[in-house]
């Protein structure tokens, strides 16, 4: 059953693009690419039961944010805009779960222009992104963060490794990150790349046309350790394709939530999880049901700390990509 838990009239927002993040509060955040107090677009809190709060209205601090927060590792939700901000090339934000704003950086061209990816955050450190313009050629660069907004162009794509990475970065189990371009590469029709967080890139795949072309968004890790993705078009009959990639790496689990409260009942979704004998929250036993080959239903133990969840199969131990995070 489908409940409309608020519907936007201007003021608050219009056109939330964006997929929304829960924070670790329990609220969900979420962004409107116009709308507000001035037009640009807005930041807004929405609990669970529908009571929606306008966090920040962009007027000269950024314009028409498009794409996820994502909540780092110190509490505080950080995005982006593609356009606006000092030099209106797009800025990086952070604010607040109660709503504190601020913008930590401005793009300049130089160092990138039109932020379209979400940001991912490495560990507790700093964030990593794309732009889709600017950097020394012109066709968009892998940028990195810090929590303070110090800036680092950790690469500019030249064309001939890509164009355009408009897709969002995403962190693969072996520490590098992986990315898309939407154009360029050896035959024009994108590319599949790797960074590792120096900066040092390489490119994986260019596409041919026969194989797709246009792979806008993006890349998922499955838990077998293999990559996703689409193209927009082209393969065998030009309509478009979804491949995987394998790099090698291990499976591993991941959970849902990625916190959560003592006594609160968490999914691990996994590989070949049948037989499995221990599940543990930073080395504390949890008591689990295997639902599936591909699912655990279980709680968070009495004494959970964050960290990594553990789950003892047959195959081997698999642990999960993303530090769990207890709650008190």
């Amino acid at each position: 059953m489908l409940t409309t838990l608020h519907g936007f009239g201007g003021s608050d927002g219009i056109g939330p693009k964006a997929a929304l993040v829960q924070a670790t509060n329990g609220s969900f955040y979420g962004a409107t690419l116009y709308g507000g107090a001035d037009g640009y677009g807005t930041v807004f809190k929405i609990t669970p039961s529908g009571v929606l709060t306008t966090l920040h209205s962009f007027d000269s601090d950024g314009a028409n944010p498009d794409v996820a927060l994502v909540q780092g590792a110190n509490g505080v939700l950080y995005g982006v805009t593609g356009f606006g901000g000092a030099r209106g090339h797009g800025t990086i934000f952070k604010i607040t779960m109660g709503g504190t704003f601020a913008v930590i950086h401005s793009f300049n061209n130089t160092s990138g222009a039109e932020p379209y990816g979400s940001l991912v955050q490495i560990g507790q450190g700093d964030l990593y992104g794309t732009t889709i313009g600017g950097g020394t050629s012109g066709y968009g660069t892998v940028f990195q963060t810090t929590t303070g907004g110090k800036v680092t162009t950790l690469h500019s794509f030249d064309g001939t490794d890509g164009e355009e990475p408009i897709g969002a970065l995403v962190l693969g189990t072996d520490g590098n990150l992986y990315g898309t371009t939407a154009l360029g590469g050896a035959n024009g029709y994108g590319t599949v790349f790797q960074i590792t967080p120096g900066g040092a890139l390489t490119t994986i795949r260019s596409f041919d046309y026969t194989d797709g072309d246009g792979p806008y968004a993006g890349l998922l890790q499955a838990t077998n350790g293999t990559f996703y993705g689409t193209t927009y078009s082209a393969g065998a009959d030009g309509y478009g394709t979804v491949f995987g990639l394998s790099m090698g790496l291990g499976p591993f689990v991941e959970s849902l939530p990625t916190s959560g409260k003592t006594a609160s009942t968490v999914e691990i979704l996994g590989t070949d999880l049948t037989g499995a004998t221990s599940v543990t929250f930073n080395g504390t036993a949890a008591s689990f049901t295997v639902v599936s080959a591909s699912a655990i239903s279980t709680t968070v133990p009495v004494g959970a700390t964050t960290g990594a969840i553990q789950v003892v199969t047959p195959g081997g131990t698999l642990s999960s990509n993303v530090a769990f995070q207890v709650l008190p």
